[in-house]
């Protein structure tokens, strides 16, 4: 039997459990990856301004409602929490992952409401949230998945919010680690699904999820590029 299967259960997606059980779904890996040094050499060094760059789009209004989408390795979460006084939720399929972001925002607990939940079927109610974030989600993910997150965080999203996604470029196309064959075929080979997020108009998917709620974007988004490129943090703002 595949090592993968045994990975499979409890709701765990069947294309997590394939390709990423060594990364998010295995005890062991869970504590290896949860190491800053780790994670910014899986980064190319660029941890720090990717969470600067993030935390500086995230909602601070008074009273704010925050999803994100999915833990992360690393201290997106209890940066979250310290940047900002309102509630966060955060949700995740895999229990491993849930435990360790609690064991991080012990402190804020209160704030921080941890739920197992599989991205593309939230159990939230519609118009719930003021402003939903993913930190490097959608390159791990096939296009049907991607395609049924869009639409979760349409549903989930308020009119008047924004959707804060942090991720990989466009096409890096001039980029060295794009136009060196050995490290582009480690990138997709470590992270089969971005070749296909490369070229996903990440814009224009979003738009077509929030029309089909009967909502839409406030003008074009804000972006902040990084790495040349190679990684970019963008801000949909959403028309009241």
């Amino acid at each position: 039997m595949a090592i993968y299967r045994k990975f499979i259960r409890g709701g765990v997606p069947e294309y997590l459990a394939r390709y990423y059980w060594w990364a998010y779904l295995w005890d062991k890996s869970i504590w290896f990856f949860d190491h800053q040094p780790i994670i910014n050499a899986i980064l190319f060094g660029q941890y720090d301004t990717l969470l600067n760059k993030t935390l500086a789009q995230v909602e601070r209004k008074p009273g704010a409602r925050l999803l994100q989408l999915t833990c992360v390795y690393g201290k997106l979460t209890p940066s979250l929490l310290h940047h900002t006084d309102n509630e966060v939720h955060l949700c995740d399929v895999a229990t491993g992952q849930l435990a360790l972001a609690r064991g991080k925002t012990t402190e804020a607990a209160d704030r921080c409401l941890l739920a197992r939940m599989n991205a593309e079927s939230l159990g939230y109610a519609q118009d719930t949230f003021d402003q939903v974030i993913l930190f490097f989600l959608f390159h791990e993910m096939p296009p049907q998945a991607r395609q049924h997150v869009y639409d979760e965080i349409a549903r989930v999203v308020k009119r008047g919010g924004s959707v804060l996604i942090t991720e990989y470029g466009s096409t890096p196309e001039r980029h060295l680690l794009y136009r060196f064959p050995l490290t582009r075929w480690v990138l997709g080979r470590m992270e089969p699904f971005l070749p296909g997020f490369w070229q996903e108009d990440v814009q224009a998917k979003l738009n077509e999820a929030l029309l089909k709620q009967g909502k839409r974007l406030a003008g074009e988004p804000q972006v902040e590029h990084c790495f040349a490129n190679f990684y970019r943090v963008m801000r949909f703002d959403l028309n009241a």
